[in-house]
């Protein structure tokens, strides 16, 4: 019989889970580096420390939970820096996003292409 610290971390891997399937889909029908990034940090930021919570309720209070609990921290700082620090370089690569009218010529493109 499941305890109530192992039913309550159900609901962290199952939205960390949705929220990996949403990322790769994003990574995958998202049309410039923008968006993908978006759907990239969206999954690193949400997903990891939601799955790792998970792990952290389903295993015994341990030194394991403490190392766990660190990378959590360090996932929750470094992935937003990362993202961030990416597209800064983008944009000052000259990249721009794909809004209004780019973004309606791009997906046509990408639909008469198929």
């Amino acid at each position: 019989m499941a305890t109530v610290v192992e039913v309550l971390s159900w609901p962290f891997f199952l939205v960390g889970g949705f929220m990996c399937i949403t990322g790769a889909v994003g990574l995958l029908r998202l049309l410039d580096f923008f968006s993908r990034i978006h759907a990239s940090s969206v999954t690193d930021t949400l997903a990891a420390p939601l799955l790792l919570t998970g792990v952290m309720l389903q295993i015994d209070p341990s030194l394991d939970t403490v190392k766990l609990l660190m990378v959590l921290i360090f996932v929750l700082v470094t992935n937003p820096t990362a993202t961030h620090a990416m597209v800064k370089a983008a944009l000052n690569d000259g990249q721009v996003p794909l809004v209004g009218k780019n973004h309606t010529e791009a997906r046509e493109e990408k639909s008469s292409s198929n």
